[in-house]
């Protein structure tokens, strides 16, 4: 076993998730990270943990979904689980990407619905996403297999202590705002209260890797247009040039370049979905390429990220609405050039460069 594969598993055992004696332990993983999960149970049984793997197939869900009748359920069977245990490990890694590209979007917002009470579930617990690099997403990255495997690594074993200083200057910054203005180019101009809310520095621990901060908007306060530069890959499918109008906080108009269905799906969701339910900053200058796997990408430093559907709970201030959805989609634009991140009438970022850095 690559050594690199403990020292990942070793990560999410302390610094992540937290394992300790005793913990029912969900690890959720491809066949394809096999490896990783043996390193995980190692690390469970080194602590006296309990853990449990299901295996995450991309075809078995394709088949399932594709074969139902749309009028799902929430499976008690897996709630039950996920109310039973103390932590939950995500391991993502795909031997094709592009696997459920023939899911009806109907039918994936419809599933979304029917288990959106076992995602709250998972979410209520201590829980790590992260990456086992398998060829199929460095195909989808471009890359070969032993170049993204260095990849993933190099971005999993940051020194986090260090990577969160850096961080917690933004969030002293967006901790004490009221309105917040993102401009890039001549077709984003956007507008978001985020008074009141809380602002998280993300070093690695729900998401591994880390390396942003976010927040949540104040629901109803999203003014303005933005073009997601970007390209997202949903559902197997790559989302292209997307273009949203916000009023009174809501999704009024969009559109995309290619796949706008796919959109179609994420829009009709439930009503909580076209709102915002998450700005995020990316922080994190080891991930220095493109790669289509928004764990990666929404953390790139010169970006700027946001979700559409579910808030963070931690994130909303008492006196806010939480926004509550099936979904939360991420969308990313470009900040490296002609730009700027704007609080409270301040620049606080151009061109991809924090007021708190040298060459600012």
């Amino acid at each position: 076993m690559d050594p690199r594969i403990r020292e990942h598993a070793q990560t999410i055992a302390d610094h992540s998730a937290d394992i300790q004696s005793g913990d029912n332990v969900v690890i959720a993983a491809p066949a394809a990270a096999e490896d990783l999960v043996v390193a995980l149970h190692e690390e469970c049984a080194e602590r006296g943990a309990n853990p449990v793997y299901t295996n995450s197939s991309s075809r078995a869900s394709r088949a399932f979904l594709r074969n139902h009748d749309g009028d799902f359920e929430t499976p008690e069977h897996l709630l039950t689980l996920y109310e039973e245990m103390d932590v939950y490990v995500a391991v993502r890694g795909d031997v094709n990407a592009s696997e459920t590209s023939d899911v009806d979007p109907e039918t994936n917002a419809a599933y979304r619905r029917a288990m959106q009470p076992v995602l709250q579930e998972r979410l209520s617990k201590r829980w790590c996403l992260t990456q086992y690099p398998t060829s199929g997403n460095a195909q989808l990255a471009g890359m070969s297999t032993d170049g993204y495997e260095n990849f993933v690594w190099d971005a999993v074993s940051l020194d986090w202590d260090e990577q969160y200083e850096h961080q917690q200057q933004m969030v002293e910054i967006l901790d004490d705002a009221d309105e917040v203005r993102i401009v890039a180019g001549d077709e984003t101009d956007v507008t978001m209260s985020v008074a009141g809310n809380s602002t998280i520095n993300d070093k690695g621990e729900k998401n591994l890797p880390g390396g942003e901060v976010f927040t949540a908007p104040v629901r109803d306060s999203v003014e303005g247009e933005v073009h997601f530069d970007m390209p997202l890959y949903r559902q197997g499918r790559e989302i292209s040039d997307v273009r949203v109008t916000f009023e009174d906080g809501r999704v009024e108009s969009y559109s995309a370049e290619r796949n706008e269905e796919v959109l179609d799906g994420v829009f009709e969701t439930d009503e909580g979905a076209r709102y915002l339910g998450e700005l995020g900053i990316g922080m994190n200058r080891a991930i220095d390429r493109f790669t289509y796997n928004m764990l990666f990408d929404e953390k790139m430093g010169d970006t700027v990220h946001m979700a559409v559907g579910a808030a963070y709970p931690e994130t909303v201030g008492e006196e806010n609405e939480v926004n509550d959805s099936a979904e939360h989609v991420d969308m990313i634009l470009d900040m490296s050039e002609d730009s700027r991140i704007e609080v409270d009438g301040d620049v606080v970022q151009r061109d991809g460069t924090f007021v708190f850095e040298d060459d600012f």
